[in-house]
């Protein structure tokens, strides 16, 4: 742990691409979704840029004609009770990630999980895995991502300083929601979208692996 001053005292993290690999059980989950109506599977390339939005908008990307075809919603009902049931099947935290997290608890840093997964799924994996005192999914009356209205509310909760607060994602709608909540934005090159990728969104801050990213917030680097 860095013996200077933290850079930052409060961390916002996104969830799937960022804490947790979550990429092949929601693929199961799709797929099993599509294949009740008759429909091609999707791969894990398409489901890599299809994620970052909730799971409706996953969904409206997966079913052939989105929200337009008449069987979305029985579509979108269905894989939501099969990844109820495979949410965890491979879904872990990456390389990295729980040390990460311990470093900044023992440091005093707060933080926060703030996902466009459905809340009941945010609840189940923060306890799951990571033990952080806020976890805020998608929510009814509450704006999703990139709007900075579930970020507000965890600041809030948590008490911070906006000046002393970074928001750690991997997409361009995690650049977004930080610019959006005016605060800085840590981008996680282990996530879901490529170095170019995440440049050609905007990104100016790039951790390259859990370490990295934690240097960047105990300021051990710059």
């Amino acid at each position: 742990m860095s013996q200077n001053t933290p850079r930052y005292d409060t961390v916002i993290f996104d969830l799937d691409g960022t804490l947790l690999y979550t990429l092949t059980d929601l693929t199961t989950a799709v797929n099993a979704a599509l294949r009740k109506f008759g429909w091609q599977d999707r791969t894990l390339e398409e489901m890599r840029h299809f994620v970052g939005n909730g799971i409706r908008n996953l969904m409206d990307h997966a079913v052939p004609g989105g929200e337009q075809n008449p069987l979305f919603e029985e579509a979108f009902r269905a894989f939501k009770e099969v990844y109820a049931v495979c949410q965890k099947d491979t879904t872990g935290p990456y390389e990295g990630i729980p040390e990460a997290v311990r470093e900044l608890q023992a440091a005093g840093i707060r933080m926060a999980i703030v996902s466009n997964k459905y809340d009941g799924a945010v609840q189940d994996l923060n306890e799951e895995f990571f033990h952080m005192d806020i976890a805020i999914g998608e929510r009814e009356g509450i704006a999703r991502k990139p709007a900075p209205d579930s970020v507000f509310l965890a600041m809030k909760e948590l008490g911070a300083d906006p000046e002393r607060t970074v928001y750690v994602g991997d997409s361009d709608v995690d650049l977004k929601t930080a610019q959006n909540a005016d605060l800085p934005c840590i981008s996680a090159l282990w996530g879901f979208r490529t170095l170019e990728e995440l440049k050609s969104y905007g990104a100016t801050c790039i951790a390259e692996t859990p370490a990295h990213m934690n240097a960047i917030i105990l300021g051990a680097t710059e």
